[in-house]
């Protein structure tokens, strides 16, 4: 076992390429953009911004909750199709 741990000390380090350790920003689902939004979703930006105008939740700085749009969006199905 010592002829292991030493061999294992004269290893060197070996540093991950910067790929691998870049990571996008952490997406807040409670304060989504309207692109962030688009891309996770993967449908036009301008499909949500349509949505807004609609009467989608949005608060005040202009920032949608994930949650709330999925329900808003549940309901206008719900009441597009008669139930």
């Amino acid at each position: 076992m010592a002829n292991r741990a030493r061999a294992a000390k004269n290893v060197p380090p070996v540093d991950p390429p910067p790929a691998a350790t870049a990571r996008p920003p952490a997406a807040n689902p409670a304060a989504m953009g309207v692109e962030q939004l688009a891309r996770l979703l993967d449908i036009p930006a301008e499909t949500i911004r349509r949505h807004i105008a609609e009467g989608a939740p949005t608060a005040p700085g202009g920032t949608i909750n994930l949650v709330h749009y999925a329900a808003w969006l549940n309901r206008k199905r719900k009441e597009s199709d008669g139930d």
